[in-house]
Parts: structure tokens; C-alpha cells; sequence
């Protein structure tokens, strides 16, 4: 009786879809729906020795969604043509076209007789995410490194490589889109063995038309050696990823390493040291399916009603009063890109507050810290890998949570070697860091600058050589490697400041060669810069929320950009504001804001000239007089249109 008035209940939740807004509403009520009706007693309790966990790295675009797609069909985890990129679930990565979120599934696939338990993670391909993908090799013993036919090895195939080599991770290359008009696979395979040095053989696929998709499966099982585990020994798993769910709470993504774990078994945590209840494991398939129990060398989820702020990527769990010793974790990533984000109206600060911690809860790559500021109000200062990882965190804030922030233009962390610091009570050490100019040290007390610098990698066709190597030297870079992996393709490597290639390096590089050229960087610690405070002046008054961090040698180009946009921006007054852009005492460029003017001399039709004279001789006082003692008037608005990106 209860399960008919479910299924009832169901299909009029099914009838009436269209009437629930947002949609993820009614798809949530479907998801707990089947949740109620999914039974516990399920286990998947196959041999070690038929598990096989690996990852889909590849280049931006070079199929990898496609594939998981394929492979999801094959083995019978969702129907023939259900649909494009299962995986890709965000909204921002439908629009976007992208994987911006590692995402995982658990197949079953037969070979040979035998039946096979596969988990296979989808990770990105862009550079911003790639602590996505460094986490999500961690369960792994194997990847696939997918090369497009078309446009070959590219800047984030290298990076992934060196990646998986680094973990000792068995490497399947395989090249996909060999049915387009102009795939040279042969080509792209001589890349591979000079460039990666590697000297296998290569699956060639079409994972669109789903040719050699068979291949794959069959190297995974092949090559790919089961996870290295002891199901005698107590449980012991890593967690590797984390969501909130709005009925269950922090969901963590753990794969067992010890032991099994069971529903309604207490667990602790290393890093907290909180012990909960699991209320719930469950395999990705790729949709949640619940379990009574996973098993060591397995990938599941598990929710324990845990808080957000106590799930913690690269944790330890176990069972309570059974303490075991940690898993090798990984090192969380260092962001690299800072900006302020306020709500866009005070009232709403609360609410963005929880929408960011929700959501860090699924990017650990991202850092928070509280700010205040005059102009703005209350906010946050949020780091980010990079600036793509910062469009991607506002957007799913606005679609997620329908939140409306306010975003600062970027900026980088900076570091100043102080004199005498031991002597000086407000820094506590030879060296400070900084990413927000209202924190820039007065220069007096600083020996040294420091700015982050980066290893640029460049691929590209060697007709746009030219054109990119002066857009790396007009970026500040020097030359550290040129090579050639191909009959008409360089690598290029430049060591650069971040600052430099934050905002708009990679759509110049794009432009310059038209969409060949690919990117990619890595940290390459700090180095001696001159960098300098630019200050913006209303009327000779400093400020701050208005300044800026910038290398010397463009002090003059950004200055007269702002004065520009801030004559624009600012709303006139009642009498003249002189807008001054200057380096400590020094001037660099200024613009004059006219004041609003009232004709005092309209009521006069005729006489002596004098009489002209002076009422605005009595006008020109009267405006000096109220230049000195007005206060400017700068709506939050202004302060908005200048400081967002």
C-alpha cells in the first residue's frame, strides 16, 4: 500500500514537473523518491583481483566526456544515446562545454568470462582544474591519456603525463576522433613516442561513432593491475572528493584502501577527529545506488551527517576505536589568483556566506578569509588556481545558489622583504605577503619585492612563432626552452610573472594564433620585481579601495586607463574634481571632472560689462570655496564599475 502511494505520488511529481520551479527541485523530490525505495542489501563483494580504478586525462576538448559516455554505454550503466555528456552535470559545464568537476561511475564490464567492477573517474582538461585531477588520481592504479587526431599533443597532454608518471600510474595512450576529415593519427602517434617517449602501442577510436571502444576496455583490464589492498586488515579509507546535498548533507567520496564498511558502523576521522554514524554508502553508477556495504580497493560515497566545515580532502577514516595509521593524503593546492567578492547589497551578506561555504565544500581548491572594506561593505577574499576557476566559482554561485556577488578585478600574492622587521610590531617576520593593495607595505620599510612567476608551456604550429614569442616578451617572459615534437610544431617554455597571464594571455594567445597554440603553466616560485602601489586621487584625497598593485614599467598605461574609466565612471558634482593617478609623491596622469554650471548671468540684459564680471568673479570663488570644504560624493555603484573585472 505505502510503495502504491509512492509510485503515485511519483508520477504526478512527473505530471506537474513544469509547474516547480527551479527544475533541480523536483528532481531532487525524484532523487529521495527513489532513494526511499532503493534497498540496503545489495553488496558488491567481487575479488581484488577484477577491480580496476583509472582516470580519463586529457587536453581541453580532446573528447573525454564522449568517451566516458561510450564506455558508461557499453557496459550497460546507462542506454544507446541517452544522452550527451552523463557526466558533465553542472549546469556551467553544459553551457561552457567543458568538465570543470571530476566525476565518477562504477562499471561492470565481462571479459573473457570474467566479470570485471571498473571505477572510472572523468577529470578536466583545462589547466585551472588541474587539482582536480591530481586528486583524482589518487584512487588510481592506471590512466587513460586521450590525444585528439586532429590537433595532436597539446599543453595539458604533456602536463597530464608528467602527472600520472609522477604516481607511477600504468598509461593507456589512446587517439580519439580519427573519423574527422583531417585526423593524421599516424602523425599524432609520432608525437607521442618523441615527445613522451613512450613506445606502445596506441588505441586509435572514434569515441563519437564508438569505434575501438572495445579496445579500450579490454587494454584497461589488461594493463591496468588491481589496487593493492588488504580486506583482512580494519577499515581504512582516503576521502578524495566532497559535495553538500541538501537532504543528506556533506557527502564525502572515499576509496577503501583497508577493511569494509557497513551501514550504521561509527566512524572517525584522522584530521577531526569526529566520530559519526554512516547513514548511507552508495556506488555511482554512474547514478547513486544504495549498498550495505563496500569493500577495500572499491569507490563509493558515504554520508554520516557530517558538517561541511568538517569534511576535509585528503582525510583518513576509520573505525572508531580501531586507530590506523594515515593514508598518504595529497598536498592541497595553492591559489593562485585572489579577488574580492561582496554581496551586492549588505542585507544578502549572510546569505553569500553560506552559499560559499557550501560550495568550497565541493571545491577544496578554493580559499576564503574574511574582508571588510569602506566602499564595499563586508565580503570575502577568495583564491582561486586561476582566472577560468574563478569564472566558474561565481557562475555556479549565481546558478547554483542564486547568489549575486560582486567581483573585484584579480590580483596575485606578492611578497616584500622588510628591514629591521624584528624591530617593527606589526610584521612578525623578515618577509610578509600580500594580495590586496590596501595591505601594500610602506616602501621605506621594504628591501625587496617578490612576485610569483610561472613556467609557461606553449604548442603551436611554427607559422605563429613569431607572433607568440613577442607576446611573451611584451609579457615580461624570458625564454627557457624551444623544441620541436613535430615537422611543423614547437614547444615553447617562458618563464613569466603570473601577473602577467591572469587576465587576458590566453585569449591574446588564442587570437594571435588563431585557436592552434595551447597553454599551460606551473608555479615557479618567487623572483625580484619592482613592483610599486598605484594610487588613484580624488581631488589630492588617497583612495584605497581604488589602488592597484603594478609593475613599474606600466605604471603610465594603467594609470591613464583608470583615470580614463573613473571620468566616466564618477558621477559630476557641484564643482571640479581633479582625478590623479601617482605613485607615492609622483603624479603619472590626471583627468578633470567639470563641475555642474548654473548661467548666474541670465538674468542680466545689459548695462556695464563689469557687472558680468563680477557675478562670475563671485561664482568661481564660491566653487573654490566648496571644492575645499565638499566632500565628493562616489555612489557604491562607482566603486563596482571600477574594481570588477
Amino acid at each position: 500500500m505505502r510503495n502504491a502511494i509512492l509510485n503515485s505520488l511519483y508520477f504526478e511529481i512527473i505530471r506537474n514537473a513544469k509547474l516547480l520551479k527551479p527544475q533541480r527541485k523536483w528532481t531532487f523530490l525524484l532523487n529521495r523518491h527513489f532513494a526511499k525505495q532503493a534497498t540496503t542489501d545489495i553488496e558488491y563483494n567481487v575479488p581484488a583481483e577484477t577491480i580496476r580504478n583509472f582516470s580519463i586525462v586529457a587536453h581541453v576538448d580532446h573528447g573525454k566526456s564522449t568517451l566516458a559516455d561510450r564506455l558508461l554505454e557499453l557496459t550497460g550503466a546507462i542506454k544507446a544515446n541517452s544522452g550527451h555528456q552523463v557526466l558533465d552535470n553542472l549546469q556551467v559545464e553544459k553551457e561552457r562545454g567543458i568538465t570543470v568537476k571530476a566525476q565518477t561511475a562504477s562499471l561492470f564490464y565481462s571479459y573473457q568470462g570474467k566479470e570485471y567492477l571498473l571505477n572510472l573517474i572523468d577529470t578536466p582538461g583545462h589547466v585551472d582544474f588541474s587539482a582536480e585531477v591530481q586528486r583524482s588520481l589518487a584512487p588510481c592504479q592506471g590512466v587513460i591519456l586521450l590525444v585528439d587526431a586532429n590537433d595532436g599533443v597539446q599543453a595539458q597532454t604533456v602536463a597530464n603525463y608528467y602527472l600520472a608518471r609522477e604516481k607511477n600510474l600504468v598509461i593507456i595512450p589512446v587517439i580519439n576522433k580519427i573519423d574527422l576529415k583531417n585526423a593524421n593519427p599516424e602523425k599524432v602517434k609520432e608525437q607521442l613516442k618523441k615527445l613522451l617517449e613512450i613506445d606502445i602501442d596506441v588505441i586509435k577510436i572514434s569515441a563519437k561513432l564508438g569505434i575501438g571502444i572495445n579496445k579500450v576496455l579490454n587494454a584497461i583490464v589488461e594493463k591496468i593491475p588491481p589496487p593493492t589492498i588488504a580486506r583482512d586488515k580494519p577499515f581504512r579509507a582516503l576521502i578524495f572528493d566532497s559535495w553538500y546535498d541538501k537532504y543528506k548533507g556533506a557527502i564525502s567520496l572515499i576509496y577503501v584502501k583497508d577493511g569494509a564498511l557497513s551501514v550504521g558502523k561509527q566512524i572517525t576521522s584522522v584530521y577531526m577527529k569526529k566520530s559519526y554514524e554512516v547513514r548511507n554508502i552508495f556506488l555511482l553508477r554512474p547514478y547513486a545506488e544504495n549498498v550495505k556495504t563496500i569493500f577495500a580497493g572499491q569507490v563509493g560515497a558515504i554520508s554520516c551527517n557530517m558538517k561541511s566545515k568538517e569534511a576535509h580532502i585528503g582525510d583518513t577514516l576509520h573505525l572508531r576505536h580501531q586507530p590506523v595509521d594515515s593514508l598518504q593524503g595529497f598536498k592541497p593546492p595553492k591559489p593562485m589568483v585572489f579577488a574580492g567578492v561582496y554581496p551586492i547589497d549588505q542585507t544578502q551578506f549572510a546569505s553569500l556566506q553560506t552559499a560559499i561555504d557550501k560550495l568550497t565544500l565541493n571545491d577544496s581548491a578554493v580559499s576564503a578569509i574574511f574582508e571588510s572594506s569602506n566602499a564595499l561593505g563586508r565580503g570575502f577574499r577568495i583564491g582561486f588556481l586561476g582566472l577560468l576557476h574563478m569564472e566558474v566559482f561565481i557562475q555556479r554561485l549565481e546558478q547554483e545558489y542564486e547568489a549575486q556577488p560582486v567581483v573585484t578585478a584579480p590580483t596575485v600574492t606578492y611578497k616584500a622583504k622588510i628591514f629591521g622587521s624584528k624591530n617593527i610590531t606589526k610584521y612578525q617576520g623578515d618577509t610578509i605577503t600580500f594580495n590586496n593593495p590596501i595591505n601594500f607595505p610602506d616602501p621605506q620599510i621594504v628591501s625587496e619585492f617578490y612576485e610569483p612567476m610561472i613556467i609557461a608551456t606553449i604548442i603551436t604550429p611554427d607559422t605563429y612563432m613569431r607572433k607568440i614569442m613577442s607576446l611573451c616578451y611584451e609579457k615580461r617572459g624570458k625564454e627557457k626552452l624551444n623544441k620541436i615534437i613535430g615537422n611543423d610544431r614547437f614547444m615553447l617554455q617562458y618563464v613569466m610573472p603570473l601577473n602577467e597571464v591572469i587576465l587576458d594571455f590566453h585569449d591574446s594567445l588564442k587570437s594571435i594564433s588563431s585557436g592552434y597554440a595551447s597553454f599551460d603553466y606551473e608555479d615557479y616560485d618567487y623572483q625580484i620585481s619592482d613592483i610599486v602601489k598605484l594610487n588613484i586621487l580624488l581631488n589630492g584625497k588617497v583612495v584605497e579601495e581604488l589602488s592597484t598593485i603594478i609593475h613599474r614599467s606600466q605604471v603610465s598605461t594603467m594609470g591613464r586607463k583608470l583615470c580614463v574609466k573613473l571620468l566616466d565612471t564618477i558621477p559630476r558634482q557641484l564643482f571640479e574634481i581633479a582625478i590623479q593617478a601617482a605613485v607615492g609623491n609622483k603624479v603619472i596622469a590626471r583627468e578633470t571632472l567639470k563641475p555642474y554650471k548654473k548661467d548666474v548671468t541670465a538674468k542680466l540684459y545689459g548695462g556695464d560689462v563689469t557687472r558680468r564680471k563680477k557675478l562670475l568673479a563671485q561664482q568661481t570663488e564660491g566653487k573654490k570655496k566648496m571644492k575645499m570644504i565638499g566632500k565628493i560624493s562616489l555612489p557604491r555603484d562607482t566603486f563596482i564599475n571600477v574594481l570588477k573585472r
